[in-house]
Order: C-alpha cells, then sequence, then structure tokens
C-alpha cells in the first residue's frame, strides 16, 4: 500500500530530526576535554536579536584544556562572557584583550555524575520528542480508519510499522546515551 510507505516516511524523517537535536544536545555535555562544540551553541543577544555563539565568534581550543574564543565584533564580548558564565556548564570565561578564555578544568567524580544527570535529562526530552513524532504519525493513521478503500489489516500493519520504527529509533537514542555516558565516565 502506498499509504504505508508514506507514512511511515514520515516518521523515519520526523525521527532522523529528533536524532539529529539529541547528537547536538549530547555535544554540548563535556568530558574532560576542550572542543569548540562545547560553547558553539549558547545563545548570546546580539544585535538585537539571540544568535548561536559560533555565528559572533570563533572559536579554537589550543589545547585539551582551554578554548579560546575570538568575537568578529569587540563589542560583543561583555554579552558573551555573560552568556558563556550563565550556561548550565557552569565555565568561567576570562576576557584578555580582545578575546575570551576558558579553562576547562578536568572533571571530578562528582561533577561527571552531575553530567551523566544532564545526559539523562537530555535522552529523556529526545524520547519525548520521539513520542510526539510517533502521535502525530498514529493520528494520521488513525484518521485512515474513516476511509473505505483502506481495511483493517492495512490499519493494523501501518501500526505494527510505527511500533517497530519507534523501537528501532528508541533504542538508537538509548545507544547513543550508553556511549556518552562511557565517555563522560572515562577518566
Amino acid at each position: 500500500m502506498v499509504l504505508e510507505h508514506e507514512l511511515i516516511q514520515l516518521l523515519r524523517q520526523k525521527f532522523n530530526k529528533v536524532i539529529e537535536n539529541v547528537e547536538a544536545d549530547f555535544a554540548t555535555i563535556r568530558v574532560g576535554r576542550a572542543k569548540p562544540d562545547l560553547v558553539a551553541g549558547i545563545m548570546v543577544p546580539a544585535y538585537g536579536s539571540w544568535m548561536r555563539l559560533v555565528e559572533v565568534a570563533t572559536i579554537t581550543a589550543p589545547d585539551t584544556n582551554m578554548l579560546v574564543i575570538t568575537p568578529f565584533d569587540r563589542s560583543l564580548l561583555g554579552a558573551i562572557e555573560k552568556a558563556i558564565g550563565d550556561n548550565e556548564m557552569r565555565l568561567s570565561p576570562a576576557v584578555s584583550g580582545e578575546l575570551i578564555r576558558i579553562v576547562i578544568p578536568s572533571l571530578t567524580q562528582d561533577r561527571r555524575l552531575d553530567f551523566v544527570k544532564l545526559l539523562k535529562q537530555k535522552t529523556e526530552s529526545g524520547k519525548v520528542m520521539m513520542r510526539q513524532a510517533r502521535q502525530d504519525v498514529k493520528e494520521k493513521i488513525d484518521a485512515l480508519k474513516e476511509r473505505e478503500d483502506v481495511s483493517e489489516d492495512d490499519i493494523y500493519m501501518l501500526l505494527a510499522d510505527l511500533d517497530k520504527v519507534t523501537a528501532e529509533y528508541n533504542e538508537k537514542v538509548e545507544a547513543m546515551s550508553r556511549d556518552k555516558e562511557k565517555e563522560v565516565m572515562a577518566v
């Protein structure tokens, strides 16, 4: 049936977007070494709107425990410093001339456990997005029950495929979470 393909493809597209969001969320969780991805997504008030840090500055990691941020516009130094300081990662930016340095301290066991908790929250958020996407597609399948050219068997098969694809993508999110947790907990 053509509808099966369309609805399941729609579900896969929605789930792939969720996976991209979860990957981006996971990239913000640091694992003890400095990476530009750690702060790239921080939102900074600039030019009357909110922009990601990577859009207003260059971010480099000259060594394993330091990030250097060089704003394209020097007038944004204060806003960038405040945005980084207010972030959930508890980083301490230091302005040095026309750039900002962030020393990434090595992670204590307690801090690693805090990051694992944050990881679990972000994983659950991804699962919620997946449930919402699944519900959207399920409503479209339920709407097919009203049509006479769609049999109960077709509906049953669509729902079975819906559950199969949902389980597949849930396992992907869980695997990503387990891998990131191992990375965070590695000393």
